[in-house]
Order: C-alpha cells, then structure tokens, then sequence
C-alpha cells in the first residue's frame, strides 16, 4: 500500500517476501553503525542464510514483517517491522528498524501503526519489546501505537516494553 510521509516522501509498505533474502542484506549494509547497535545491541555485518531464511520467510499469522520500500525504487529497502507470536498466544515481540535516511521523518511510526493493525487482525493483543536503554526513538514510537503502556521496565541499560494494542 503506498503511503505519503509528513514531508511529502511516498513509501510502499509491503509484507516481507522470501525473494527480498538480497535485498534485506543490502538493507542492512547500508545501516549505520549505530542504527545496527541499536537495532541489534552489537555489530551485525552480514545476516547467515539461516537469518535471512527466517527474515525472509514467515507466515503472516505468528510471524508478520512488513517492508517499507521506495516506489521509484522497489528493491530498495528503507524499513521493517515485525512482530513473533511468544508463547502467550495474545503477545508477540516486537522489533523495527528504519534505514538512517528516514529517521525521524515519520516511517517508524507508519510501519508500527500498520504492524499493530496487521498483528490485531492475528489476534496479536500485545507487543513486548526489548531495546537498548537509550534508544528513544522506539519507545516513542510504541507510545504511537497505543495509550497504554503494560510494562516499562529499565534495567542494565537494556528497556524491556510492553504495549496493550488494543488500548
């Protein structure tokens, strides 16, 4: 689905494709530095097969990724977001990552908006997720996607997070 940013930039949100194995790992060389500490809490220079794999190829019910591409250029990755169904059939982890160019303009937000509504449709009720202690832009990201934050926990410079996505 084509979306429009606050800036005017257009973005196709798609789900993730087991074809998009190359793409998710140019992705990911792109990234900044700290973009990849903060998405992965260490350095990440490639992703294994068996990474891309389960990246790449989920079911859409208990594993959801969407991928935010540009329309002029569709093998161009710039974001996801996914979530994992846990254990508790209700909650799912949670996790996004927006390429440095697009920070701050509005993509993380749109992805988490259109994950919660596609994890809602699976019966996902919540998203928990964990992230390094200083990453800001996440959790205020999680407060787009709900009023009612279940659990923020800061311990050891790691931030555990648990949102109620119906709220």
């Amino acid at each position: 689905m084509l979306h429009t940013l606050p800036a005017g930039t257009q973005i196709l949100l798609r789900p993730i494709e087991p074809g998009d194995k190359a793409r998710l790992s140019l992705a990911l060389g792109r990234l900044s530095q700290e973009t990849i500490r903060k998405r992965f809490f260490a350095a990440k220079p490639r992703f294994t097969s068996s990474e891309l794999r389960y990246l790449t190829e989920v079911d859409g019910h208990n594993h959801i990724a969407l991928v935010a591409v540009l329309p002029e250029d569709p093998d161009s990755i710039v974001g996801v977001a996914r979530c994992v169904r846990l254990s508790d059939p209700d909650l799912a982890e949670f996790a996004i990552v927006v390429g440095d160019p697009y920070q701050g303009r509005g993509l993380g937000t749109l992805l988490a908006r259109e994950l919660a509504r596609a994890a809602r449709a699976a019966g996902i009720r919540r998203f928990a997720a964990t992230m390094l202690g200083d990453n800001d832009a996440v959790r205020r990201v999680m407060r787009t996607i709900t009023a009612h934050l279940e659990q923020d926990r800061l311990q050891g410079g790691v931030r555990e997070v648990v949102v109620d996505l119906a709220a």
